[in-house]
């Protein structure tokens, strides 16, 4: 079984794509770990990759799509695939699409976690991280004992610029628009999935046990 799973920042996507592969035994494509593999390696696709990301640049689709079938092409038949991160737009979907065609596969089911503006927000913006250990807490879920202050070591715990509620909100923004367009597409193909990820990491991962079954 082929899926891709969707979900915008802090909608619990790592805590459902761990459980995914351990219940299909399937293979995790993520383009951030091929981005990072490749780049390591200093493979031809990676260096071109890395010459963007160096300029805070995007990778460009065509680069993106060639680096995502060099992973694709080394799975072994009749594996199950879990796509995290890709496709990004409808120029990345119809390139999938149309390479999994020719290769005689198909995408099975799209997985849309899907969490309200505002539980995303409370979720990242009450981060806080020991710098230094890379401990996260949480003011409201995983308060430390004493307020902003790192339980075992002392040190001061602070919020990642990334997590402020107005660096949420444009993310979200960025995530909204193009990937409305992306569930729209899978939608009208007939195998997107909607799942409620207000719920606990249990409860949701039942949801989506449940939506592979049907």
């Amino acid at each position: 079984m082929n899926i891709i799973l969707l979900g915008p920042p802090g909608a619990g996507k790592g805590t459902q794509a761990e459980k995914l592969i351990k219940e299909l035994d399937a293979v995790q494509i993520s383009t951030g770990d091929i981005f990072r593999t490749n780049i390591k390696n200093n493979t031809p696709l990676g260096a071109k990759a890395k010459e963007y990301m160096n300029k805070g640049q995007l990778v460009p689709d065509e680069l993106t799509i060639d680096l995502v079938w060099d992973a694709l092409d080394k799975v072994e038949d009749g594996k199950s695939i879990l796509l995290d991160g890709f496709p990004r737009n409808i120029t990345q979907a119809e390139a999938l699409d149309e390479g999994m065609q020719k290769r005689d596969n198909k995408i099975d089911k799209v997985i849309n976690i899907n969490v309200p503006e505002d539980v995303i927000i409370e979720r990242i913006s009450g981060r806080r991280v020991n710098v230094s250990t890379g401990k996260v807490y949480h003011i409201k879920f995983n308060p430390p004992k004493v307020e902003g202050i790192d339980d075992e070591t002392g040190e001061k715990l602070i919020q990642r610029e990334d997590d402020t509620e107005a660096a949420v909100k444009e993310r979200l923004d960025v995530y909204n628009k193009h990937t409305s367009v992306l569930i729209d597409y899978y939608n009208k193909k007939g195998i997107l999935v909607t799942i409620d990820g207000a719920k606990t990491p249990e409860e949701v991962f039942d949801q989506i046990k449940k939506s592979l079954e049907k």
